[in-house]
């Protein structure tokens, strides 16, 4: 088990996860809909099922992109702890249990299912002929507010929306981030990203470009419910991560990637989740 842990990089799901425990909260105290504990477990599993699909098969399909490139060559499958067979296997057995368990959760969530999964799965192709892809990725996970929404509504609205958006160009812009890494190794290898196709200071440009429109994105949200002042302080906290990667990875010094994505990226989606939380918690029960 530590070792499919190790394959999905479990730690990482501390990105798209509170944004889903925010769709799904909005869908509580915004709508009739009760709180349903059982629909929370249930919510939180597809979470799990859809990114262990989503990473075991990147790491399946890049498995000798990965042996080339020394950044990646200790990765799980070129390492040999695990086999590329066993990693598909892992892949299979969680689309069908991500499948399943919408099943559990209403019949809109059972439909859209094989789109969400075609939607993850179908971004570790990407990179192989788009510099776009890392807005597939942002896609992907873009696709956790909204999820959590209608896993508890049945429906479409237009602030969990107005999150995935902020979803989406906050994680694309990270990515893009983390890309630069590897912009040498995707030049040689004619792989396609964004530090690849404009370089260094034009992929953080992009980068800074769409994280304005991710906070953009989250201030919006402001116009639609009246929210306390505890979520503001989570919007100031989310920007002010925002700024602080963007201070920390510079064109002539990427050493601090790690800590601006990671990191930084990691408290902005817990901390600003937190805030929400409480905020909700307030404004439906004080």
């Amino acid at each position: 088990m530590k070792k499919y842990f190790s394959l999905v990089l479990f730690a990482h799901s501390i990105f798209a996860m509170p944004f889903a425990m925010i769709g799904f909260f909005l869908g509580v105290t915004t709508t009739d809909k009760p709180f349903n504990w059982l629909l929370l477990v249930l919510v939180v599993l597809c979470m799990v099922f859809a990114r262990n699909a989503a990473m075991a098969f990147n790491r399946y399909l890049d498995r000798n992109i990965d042996a080339k490139n020394p950044r990646t060559s200790m990765r799980d499958i070129p390492a040999g702890k695990i086999s590329a067979s066993s990693a598909l296997t892992f892949v299979v057995i969680n689309c069908l249990l991500f499948v399943a368990t919408t099943a559990f959760i209403n019949n809109l969530c059972l439909y859209l299912s094989p789109v969400a999964l075609f939607v993850v799965l179908f971004y570790s192709y990407t990179k192989r002929f788009t510099a776009l892809c890392h807005m597939v990725l942002g896609l992907g996970l873009a696709l956790a507010p909204i999820g959590a929404y209608i896993a508890v509504t049945g429906q479409f609205g237009i602030v969990p929306v107005l999150y995935s958006f902020a979803v989406f160009f906050w994680s694309s812009g990270f990515d893009i981030i983390y890309a630069l890494q590897d912009e040498g190794f995707d030049k040689e290898e004619k792989l396609h990203s964004i530090p690849a196709a404009l370089g260094t200071k034009g992929a953080l440009n992009l980068s800074v470009f769409l994280h304005v429109l991710s906070a953009l994105c989250v201030i919006t949200t402001l116009f639609f419910i009246p929210f306390t002042w505890i979520y503001y302080l989570g919007i100031a906290f989310f920007c002010g991560m925002l700024t602080y990667q963007h201070l920390l990875v510079k064109p002539n010094d990427i050493s601090k990637v790690n800590k601006a994505f990671a990191t930084t990226n990691g408290y902005a989606s817990v901390v600003f989740a937190l805030c929400f939380l409480i905020d909700a918690l307030f404004r439906t029960h004080f």
